[in-house]
């Protein structure tokens, strides 16, 4: 699966520069509001679900080679996020529905979690 598949189905908002998305793959999912159990947790090339919209999310997402970041709620990060996301190459995306819901739609999709 690539992350513009992802963006398209779930209707997510891109808030970092366009790229092309078809070509970065997604191999898991991992959802979480804590960072700590994220660097523990999340593999390289999944999504990333979270309602967390500050800046310590990207530091976390460019460690882990994270495929992107999905913002749950209409959690909006401020200016100084998404430019440091775009420096680090994180794609930060947004969507109204809450964690659960946006779990369930990349289900849904067939994205699973590695470990599974």
């Amino acid at each position: 699966m690539n992350l513009n598949e992802i963006i398209q189905k779930l209707n997510l908002k891109v808030l970092t520069e366009p790229q092309d998305f078809s070509s970065t793959p997604v191999k898991s999912g991992y959802c979480s509001d804590l960072l700590s159990c994220v660097m523990t947790g999340a593999e390289p090339e999944g999504v990333w679900v979270t309602l967390m919209a500050h800046s310590n999310i990207i530091a976390v997402a460019a460690l882990l080679d994270l495929s992107a970041i999905i913002i749950t709620e209409d959690a909006q990060p401020d200016p100084d996020t998404i430019e440091k996301a775009n420096q680090k190459g994180v794609t930060l995306l947004s969507t109204p529905v809450p964690n659960f819901t946006a779990v369930g739609q990349l289900w849904e999709l067939g994205l699973r979690a590695t470990q599974d």
